[in-house]
Formats: C-alpha cells, sequence, structure tokens
C-alpha cells in the first residue's frame, strides 16, 4: 500500500483523488489535508454562495463520497512544514504523517499591492466562503462598495458586492476591462452594458492610499481623484501558495511557483506539484482546466500508466459577467497584427464580436465574443483543430441561422480528438463511443458516463450538440422525451392530452407513463394542461410550482407580489387610487414595473386572497405575473396623443392583451405595439411585437431581453389588424404545441429547423394546411379564460389553502421588514 499525502482539498486537490480512486481504487492510501473546514467546494462559482447562503450546494462531494472512497480527509489543519528526508509532513498542530508520494495542491492566494491603509476595516479579499461571509456581515452597514482590479475575479467580486445590495465600483489600473482577454471595443461595449446594470467603472486609475481612521471611508488616486467607499474588495490577481517550497529546498520557478517537469514532478521525484501552485516553464495556471489537467498527469504517472505528460494549457475562457457573457479564445488581441480581423457590433443589443483569421483566410486564430458567446464552442474547436474556414468567415460573427441560412459549421466537422470538454479531458470520440458503443441516449447519462459538461460546464450545449448528431447518424430518431416517467415529448404529450382529452396528471401518468412523477415532469404536465384547456390550475395545485401554487411570485424573504394586470398600461385615476388605498392599507412596497404595471409587494400568503378580493371589486384581474403566461402587451401612445404616432397603438395593445391575457406557454409571453418606428414601446424585444407602418402594421416575432438579448424579426409586413391577430393566433399556438419545456420564443425559433423561413411557411403561407384550425384552437382558449383570482375569491375551498401553516391561521412570525425611502423592505439575508 502506497501512502500519498494530498496538501491541499480545492477543486484541483479533489481532483486528483477521484481520478486516482477511479484509475486504482487498491493500492493507495490517501490522506488529504484541507485549512478551510469544509470539504472541496466549486470556487469557479464562488458568487453562487449568496444564493443559497450554505457551502452544500457548492461542494465537489460530501464527506460520505472520501468516506466511501477510504480517503482521510483532515479539514481545519494546516500543513506547515515538509522533512523531504525523512518523507514526512507535519502541521499547525504538531501532528505529523509519513508519506511515500505527496501532492501540493495549496493553490493560491489574493495579491494584496502595498497600498497604504490596506489593514483598514472594511477591506477584504474575494476567495474563500470565509471572505463572502465576513464581507456580508461588514455589508450590513455599508452601502458603498469599490472593488480593485476590473479582470475576471475582479469583476466576479463586483457581482458579489451587487449581491450584497452595495453601491459597487470597479477600479482598474489598465486602461480597458479584462486587459488580458479584451481589446478596447470589447471592453468598451462590456463597460457599457455592466454601466447600464447600475456599476461604476473607473479605468487608468492608480490608488494612492486608502483613507478613514480605523475603518475606510473612502479611496485616494495619484491623479488627485477621491472616491467615497465604505467597503474595498481586492481582487488583483493571485499568488501561489509556495512557501512550503522556501523551507524544503523544492525548486521554485522564475515568477514564483513550485517548478514541475512534464510528469508534474517536482525537483523531488516524490514530491508532485498541480493547479495553481505549480509552475510550467515560468508559467502558473490561474484556470481550473489546467490544473485538472496536471491532476490527471499525475494520477498516470503515480499509477504506471501512459501518459502524453503536461505541455501547457490553453489560456481561452468563456463565462458569464453579471449576466453578461464574455469569452476569448486563441490569439484573441493580436498584438503582433499577425492577422486579419473581422468584427461584428451591435450597441443596441450590447453585443461585440471579433474573429481574427490568417492573412491567406482559411485558418481561425482567435477572437472575443462579448454579450453573446453563443457559439464559443464551434469557433474555439475550429481553432483548436485547425479547421479549415468556411467561404464566408464572416457567417461566423452573423447571426444568420434566423434567417434560414446554415453558418456553415456543425459539429459533425470537428475531428474525433477534438477536446470538447477540458476540464475532464473528453474528446469527441469519447463521447461518439459511448453513444455508439455503450448505447447512451440521454444527455444526463451521457454526461454521468463521461464526466462531460461535469466542470464548468461551459461545453454542455456541444454535448448535447453531439448526442443529437450521433444518434441521428445512427439512423435514431431523436427525441427528448419529458424524464424517466414519460417517454415522450411534450409535443407528443401535449398532442396525447388533446387527443384523449386528458385533464389531469394522474390519468396522464396513468394512461401514458410510468411511477409516480417528479419535479420535473410534474410542472411540465401541469404547463400542458393549462395549454390545452386553459382551466383553473389549482384543480391541480400539487403538480404545480410554487408561484402557480399561491399564484403569486415569492420574494425575498417569504413574502408575495401582487400584479393586476394593466392592458397596454392604460389606467383611470379612479383605480390608481384603488392601488394606493390597497397597498396602503396593507402596508406594501409600491413598484411601477417594466411592464407598463404596478407591482405591489410583501404580501402574506393569508392576505392575498383579501387583497385580491378588494382589487376584483374595484374591477382588476390577475395579471399572470406568476405563470409560464402572457405576461404584459406595452404599448406607447400611439396617434391618440403622438404628432409621430400612425395609428392607436394603446387601442390594439389593449384588444391584444384582453384576447391572451391567461394564456398558457412553454415560458413567458411578452408582447408590445409602438405607433410608428421610433419604437418607444420597444416592439422589438418581445415574443410578439406589432410596429405601425403608413399601411397598417409590422409583426415581428422571436424577440427577448434578459441575459440574452435578441431581436424579434419581421413575419410579416403592412398588414391590417384581422389578419395581424390571425397571424399571432397561427404563431402562438404553433409554439404552444411543438417547443419543448422552459423554451421561450426566441430559443424555440433558433432551435426550428428551416428557421423563420419555415415558420413564414407555417403562419404566412399555410404550408401545412392547419392556419385555420391553429385559429380555431386559440379561439377556444380565449374563450374558456376566467379570472384565477376571482375563482378563487368567490371560492371558500380555494381561499382556506392561502395560509402559512397548514395546521394554524397565524402569520409566519419570522418574517422582518426594514424601511427604504418611506417603503418597506425585507430584512437582508
Amino acid at each position: 500500500m502506497i501512502d500519498v499525502l494530498v496538501i491541499g482539498n480545492g477543486m484541483v486537490g479533489y481532483k486528483f483523488c477521484e481520478k486516482l480512486v477511479n484509475k486504482a481504487p487498491e493500492g493507495f492510501k490517501i490522506t488529504v489535508f484541507g485549512e478551510e473546514p469544509s470539504p472541496a467546494y466549486d470556487r469557479v462559482h464562488l458568487s453562487e454562495y449568496f444564493a443559497h447562503k450554505s457551502v452544500e450546494p457548492l461542494l465537489m462531494a460530501p464527506r460520505q463520497w472520501y468516506e466511501e472512497n477510504a480517503i482521510e480527509l483532515i479539514t481545519s489543519e494546516m500543513v506547515v512544514s515538509i522533512n523531504r528526508e525523512a518523507k514526512s509532513i507535519t502541521t499547525h498542530k504538531g501532528r505529523t504523517f509519513n508519506y511515500d508520494k505527496l501532492v501540493l495542491a495549496t493553490g493560491s492566494t489574493p495579491f494584496v499591492p502595498p497600498i497604504e491603509g490596506s489593514n483598514k476595516s472594511g477591506v477584504f479579499v474575494y476567495r474563500t466562503v470565509e471572505d463572502l461571509d465576513a464581507m456580508e456581515t461588514y455589508s450590513k452597514n455599508a452601502k458603498t462598495s469599490a472593488v480593485l482590479g476590473g479582470g475576471l475575479l475582479g469583476l466576479e467580486a463586483a457581482k458579489a458586492a451587487v449581491d450584497m445590495g452595495l453601491e459597487a465600483h470597479v477600479i482598474e489600473f489598465a486602461p480597458r476591462l479584462m486587459p488580458r482577454q479584451l481589446d478596447e471595443a470589447g471592453s468598451d461595449m462590456l463597460q457599457a452594458t455592466l454601466e447600464s446594470m447600475g456599476l461604476h467603472i473607473h479605468l487608468s486609475k492608480s490608488t494612492a492610499s486608502i483613507d478613514g481612521d480605523e475603518a475606510m471611508t473612502s479611496m485616494t488616486f495619484t491623479d488627485g481623484a477621491a472616491l467615497e467607499a465604505e467597503m474595498l474588495i481586492i481582487s488583483c490577481g493571485i499568488r501561489p501558495r509556495d512557501e512550503l517550497a522556501n523551507e524544503s529546498g523544492l525548486e521554485k520557478g522564475e515568477r514564483g511557483g513550485i517548478k514541475i517537469d512534464e510528469l508534474t514532478l517536482t525537483s523531488d521525484c516524490d514530491i508532485y506539484a498541480i493547479g495553481e501552485v505549480a509552475s510550467y516553464k515560468g508559467m502558473t495556471y490561474g484556470l481550473v482546466a489546467p490544473g485538472y489537467d496536471m491532476a490527471t498527469v499525475a494520477v498516470e504517472h503515480l499509477t504506471g500508466a501512459d501518459t502524453k505528460g503536461f505541455t501547457g494549457a490553453d489560456m481561452s475562457t468563456k463565462l458569464k459577467l453579471i449576466g453578461v457573457d464574455v469569452a476569448s479564445f486563441g490569439d484573441a488581441l493580436d498584438e503582433g497584427k499577425q492577422y486579419k480581423s473581422i468584427v461584428f457590433e451591435d450597441k443596441n443589443a450590447g453585443i461585440y464580436k471579433r474573429v481574427n483569421i490568417s492573412k491567406d483566410g482559411k485558418k481561425l486564430m482567435g477572437g472575443i465574443l462579448v454579450g453573446d458567446a453563443s457559439n464559443y464552442n464551434m469557433l474555439f474547436q475550429m481553432m483548436l483543430n485547425d479547421m479549415t474556414l468556411p467561404p464566408h468567415p464572416e457567417d461566423l460573427v452573423m447571426d444568420t441561422s434566423r434567417q434560414g441560412a446554415a453558418a456553415g459549421n456543425t459539429v459533425d466537422m470537428l475531428p474525433e480528438g477534438a477536446q470538447i470538454c477540458s476540464c475532464e479531458n473528453v474528446t469527441k470520440g469519447a463521447l461518439v463511443q459511448a453513444i455508439e458503443g455503450d448505447g447512451v441516449e440521454q444527455f444526463a447519462a451521457l454526461k454521468t458516463c463521461t464526466k462531460a459538461g461535469t466542470g464548468c460546464g461551459a461545453c454542455s450545449p456541444m454535448v448535447n450538440d453531439i448526442l443529437t448528431a450521433t444518434l441521428k447518424k445512427m439512423g435514431k430518431k431523436v427525441r427528448k422525451v419529458l424524464c424517466e416517467h414519460f417517454a415522450y415529448t411534450r409535443q407528443e404529450l401535449f398532442d396525447l392530452v388533446k387527443l384523449n382529452n386528458i385533464h389531469s396528471f394522474d390519468q396522464l401518468i396513468n394512461d401514458y407513463g410510468k411511477g409516480h412523477g417528479c419535479e420535473t415532469c410534474k410542472p411540465a404536465v401541469a404547463s400542458i394542461l393549462a395549454s390545452a384547456w386553459n382551466g383553473l390550475i389549482l384543480k391541480q395545485d400539487t403538480i404545480q410550482d410554487t408561484n402557480d401554487r399561491f399564484l403569486a411570485n415569492i420574494q425575498k424573504g417569504g413574502t408575495y407580489s401582487v400584479i393586476p394586470r394593466i392592458a397596454g398600461g392604460e389606467i383611470t385615476p379612479e383605480k390608481l387610487i384603488v392601488i394606493g388605498e390597497v397597498a396602503k392599507k396593507y402596508d406594501l412596497y409600491a413598484k411601477i414595473t417594466g411592464g407598463q404595471r404596478i407591482d405591489l409587494l410583501g404580501a402574506r400568503i393569508d392576505q392575498l386572497p383579501e387583497i385580491w378580493e378588494e382589487l376584483i371589486n374595484a374591477g382588476f384581474e390577475s395579471g399572470h405575473a406568476y405563470g409560464k403566461a402572457l405576461r404584459t402587451v406595452k404599448s406607447c401612445v400611439g396617434s391618440s396623443w403622438c404628432r409621430y404616432g400612425l395609428h392607436d397603438s394603446v387601442s390594439f395593445a389593449i384588444r391584444i392583451e384582453e384576447r391572451y391575457k391567461g394564456l398558457r406557454a412553454p415560458h413567458k409571453i411578452k408582447s408590445a405595439v409602438s405607433g410608428c418606428r421610433r419604437e418607444c414601446a420597444e416592439a422589438l424585444s418581445k415574443d410578439f411585437g406589432i410596429i405601425a407602418t403608413e399601411k397598417g402594421w409590422n409583426l415581428y416575432v422571436g424577440g427577448n431581453g434578459g441575459a440574452n438579448p435578441q431581436h424579434a424579426v419581421l413575419l410579416a409586413g403592412d398588414i391590417d389588424e384581422e389578419t395581424c391577430i390571425a397571424y399571432i393566433d397561427r404563431f402562438l399556438m404553433f409554439y404552444i404545441k411543438t417547443a419543448e419545456p422552459l423554451n421561450r420564443t426566441a430559443t424555440w425559433m433558433n432551435k426550428l429547423e428551416g428557421g423563420l423561413d419555415y415558420l413564414k411557411q407555417v403562419v404566412v403561407e399555410d404550408s401545412l394546411g392547419m392556419g385555420k384550425q391553429l385559429e380555431a384552437e386559440m379561439q377556444l382558449l380565449v374563450e374558456a379564460y376566467a379570472c384565477e383570482w376571482k375563482e378563487v375569491v368567490n371560492n371558500p375551498a380555494l381561499r382556506a389553502r392561502f395560509k402559512h401553516f397548514v395546521n394554524s391561521p397565524e402569520a409566519d412570525p419570522s418574517l422582518k421588514f426594514d424601511k427604504q425611502r418611506a417603503q418597506k423592505v425585507p430584512v437582508g439575508w
């Protein structure tokens, strides 16, 4: 039995253990030392800690996993010395452990520049869960914060500051954000997007001092400027944790880190170094994927397996920064001016794309993506595998797929050796082998079998594409079934429900499923039943998600929102007064939404029926803000008031909203009507938008805002109101019948074979001959509409369900509120 000691229980240390027990379940006795109290956790997604308030969801594996694999995990204990002659280590508790082989995976520590005042209260680094806990505690008495560093980690830290409810300023020494990944134009686009979200960006700023008495209150820069800030998060890079090398005499790299060779061995043949602490040819790597590669090589060498060794790593990266996609790969900056660049820029949508191609136009050398990184995986693979570019390389950055044209690049073009998952080093060939050789046909099973997509997850879309493409080549029909309880797609289940007149989950699972259902199929079936019949969803409340079960969106702190429908954004003074009186009576926070409605927040469950009773008596109806349903139809003031207005957009918006209110779908639906091409209602950012023209109306479809904004595209132009409504009927019913669960219209259209051209054939040209049928089906749903809240208010049995405790009518005593600008808000979590 070989004694292996692993110093460091971060992501790379854990990955080494996982690979070793998988490759050699016997023959090694593994002991792991971690300085933190918890087992290894996902540090890449550290900011998600604020969403859970627990480290559990971030754990790479629970303690039980270590026990099951006979690994001794020692936490909260720091190794302070190595005795290479005795082949032993000593911890800060004075305990000594012997080893046959030692693995150093000590990672790195945040670099804190020597700035006067950096030891004051309120100054933090961003590295561990304990750092986040300390920051959150301190932030309860702060309103403003600054982040020193505008790189990857700095912007991630800025997200943490935003999550804590602080005003956030990002201070960057360089003249642009993410200077190692982005060029000036890409940085400008990212900066504009972040500033639109409320972040304050300060570039070319050198900090002279951090000011205040015991606690910081401001910062002074070398140009004389000053910034008030009560908290500072320093994120200026990392330094390898190589102190164990100093006193033990291990050779170090020129710029720090423990020097390793291709086998990840240090200058001592019994000691390996992997991850951020390792220096290979003078380079240290701050990304997790190179650390995983080193762990693989160390395990292969330790077990005597063949290994190709570690020869360096690509620093390409893709991530989401505060909701914004950012990616760079290869020679992204082309500082040597060796290549030709193709640039696509859409400032309205916040999208910047640049690819660098060889002088002869045949090869892709690198690129930058900001705002939309959906084609990162394919571009990265093209560069990595030296693939020949398509005849029109501008297609690589232009979104032509929505117009029905092929972009010219599919996973079929990738060679078998293409590395799809860099975290787990999984090639396309390994994925295809699992599908063809092992019979894997489901995405989840493919991830479990190959580990692809289980790291950072960035490769998951491409793994799914390879699964689909391989199954198609095998002649198998690719069916995305709902879950293990239903061997049918959503579209097939929708047809079964309609054809067999099924109105309940129990009937559907008894006739066409198995088992008792799960958290995936229950809400999906609830959505199908609602879309098919438009009945009262509370008749089957146990299969609804929380929001639909209580007909309200649950909010931070455990209270609910109330949003009455205000069709077209038009409201009378009398109704405004009613909303104000209700808000005042029940002490609700009032906010005007982006959809031209009024959101009343802070209602207890037991108050919801009483509040809605008063609103319904005043003529309001449910706004369905909680459901996968039509939300709002915005409008500008139109020709009634605006001197530029061509038509009465308000009246048309109200007509549209009244027709489709309560319509349930695979995802939420938003709409807008603009009275002229100035587009004040922002119709192009909606699932379907209508814009007045000199000759009638233009109908656009497939737009959305959110994390991945997408403009709607023209479906039909210069049509009259009746034709417009007929086309919307067909478009929405076709979407409801064929989309996958939780796909908005934009995503559905992106996946639709034939794209917009095919959709025009179905909706406008009626190529399937089912236009009238779709219109008739929509009319049945329109006629079946009833206000859900009116049903509850008038039904004592339904009203009785709205209470916090099953066995008591008492209100939840744990609800607590603060005051902010004269209105209540939940206390900070």
